[in-house]
């Protein structure tokens, strides 16, 4: 196998369609175009996010975002970061001291990921399913703000 006799993959050379060339060729007459209508005539191209008329999708769109003024940021804490804290006690205020959230005046949620092996008194705005069975099975105690 050399350079003098490569071949191309049978099929992958096809002839050009020669459009507009009278009825014999298959695409004469109308060339492809169909009869009459904005794209039948010459020079006929749009843009393409043109609809025909129809009100235009950027147009149909809102411009500005919309904020939902009844959304509840929640800040999320792991039964596995708890493990950390030294202490019995869990509050909002303790857990803003150890730097897992950011700001005790806002929601936090306890999440059930991880494993807790000591018993701890937690108090937070919400906890999940998992979360609160797996402080209760280790001897601790969840409440709820």
């Amino acid at each position: 196998m050399d350079l003098s006799n490569l071949k191309y993959a049978d099929g992958s050379i096809k002839k050009r369609k020669r459009i507009g060339r009278g009825d014999a060729s298959g695409s004469g007459g109308t060339a492809g175009k169909g009869h009459k209508g904005a794209k039948a005539r010459s020079g006929a191209k749009h843009r393409a996010w043109f609809e025909g008329g129809q009100m235009p999708l950027n147009r149909r769109l809102p411009k500005f975002g919309f904020t939902n003024i009844f959304k509840k940021e929640w800040q999320i804490v792991n039964v596995s970061d708890l493990e950390k804290i030294e202490g019995d006690k869990v509050d909002p205020t303790i857990l803003e001291a150890n730097g897992l959230i950011r700001s005790s005046k806002k929601l936090v949620k306890i999440l059930g990921d991880g494993e807790l092996t000591k018993a701890l008194e937690i108090t937070a705005n919400a906890f999940s399913k998992s979360a609160e069975e797996k402080i209760n099975a280790a001897g601790g105690k969840a409440t709820k703000l």
